[in-house]
């Protein structure tokens, strides 16, 4: 089971992203082993209050610069706020200055107002998340590609330079309905999905391969991977108390979904442990930890004490 860290490229209300921050921490994950580094992803978001972000592309490309081995994830993308032509520019761009450590996050998207900011229908979103998919894919894929589908006309069009990775970076595409777990298993590598608990992520991640079966994908093909928040402190009751304002305060959960902030790994090294174990048994290929207000006292606890023991 690989283990990666979320980024800080997202923040609270009266936060600004520190650059230079997600600089050091970036390199410091790298030193320590972590597998992946994942940028969180929205145009905008909230009124007020709004939580400032910086673009999760633009982010993992500069932090590509400046290290040199771990993999550099979106988590997710909202791929149908792109045009798909410039987005397979821009990330196949990260991919190429990463030289090849892109995994590429994508999904629908659910927040209606940023939908209409950008001036795309949100009630067409999947189906413009499957156009968007298709377009993007094959300009990676394809030496010349033709399609007329909406406002596009690709006429035998190249996109150069060639991704690094071949014949494209792993897409693993996010969300919780039977709709999008389908699309998981037929149309990408992987699931990637948020604040599960392992028995919600085991019966969601059963339906995925069911669904893989059925189109005649083998499922072994495909990969899992669970974002969770984490506070390692000296108990559950002592680390209780913070980590469920933060989630309550900065974070959200999906009504349509079977995220929860109860999903949060809390307590002692040992506690913190167990409860990741649990993950670990349940299938998932890859957790991302969102270490408590990404505090770098966390990363090094994670890093000493949690990772040998998940890892070995």
């Amino acid at each position: 089971m690989h283990v990666g860290l979320a980024i800080k490229n997202f923040v609270g209300p009266t936060e600004t992203p520190d650059i230079d921050e997600l600089f050091r921490y970036a390199a410091r994950a790298e030193t320590l082993g972590f597998e992946s580094l994942w940028a969180w992803d929205h145009v905008i978001l909230g009124v007020e209050p709004s939580f400032p972000i910086l673009d999760a592309v633009g982010t993992l490309t500069a932090i590509a610069a400046r290290t040199s081995r771990i993999k550099l994830g979106t988590g997710v993308l909202v791929l149908p706020l792109r045009n798909p032509t410039v987005a397979a520019k821009a990330i196949g761009t990260l991919d190429v200055i990463s030289k090849g450590r892109l995994i590429l996050g994508v999904a629908a998207g659910w927040y209606a107002r940023e939908f209409d900011a950008v001036g795309v229908p949100f009630k067409q979103r999947g189906r413009l998340f499957e156009r968007n998919l298709e377009i993007l894919t094959r300009l990676w894929t394809e030496d010349r590609v033709s399609v007329q589908v909406d406002d596009f006309n690709l006429r035998e069009a190249v996109m150069r330079p060639r991704t690094v990775q071949r014949p494209r970076p792993p897409i693993l595409i996010g969300g919780y309905v039977d709709a999008v777990l389908k699309r998981v298993a037929t149309k990408g590598d992987g699931w990637l999905t948020y604040f599960y608990t392992p028995e919600s992520y085991r019966k969601s991640w059963e339906k995925i391969l069911a669904f893989a079966r059925e189109a005649g994908r083998d499922p072994r093909t495909l990969t899992g991977t669970n974002q969770l928040a984490i506070l390692v402190g000296s108990s559950r009751a002592e680390t209780e108390a913070p980590m469920r304002h933060w989630l309550q305060t900065e974070w959200d959960v999906a009504a349509w979904s079977e995220s929860t902030i109860e999903h949060a790994i809390r307590g002692s090294v040992k506690e913190c442990i167990e409860q990741l174990r649990a993950h670990a048994a349940s299938g998932v290929d890859r957790l991302i930890l969102i270490p408590y207000r990404y505090e770098p006292e966390q990363v090094e606890l994670i890093a000493r004490d949690i990772l040998p023991a998940l890892t070995r």
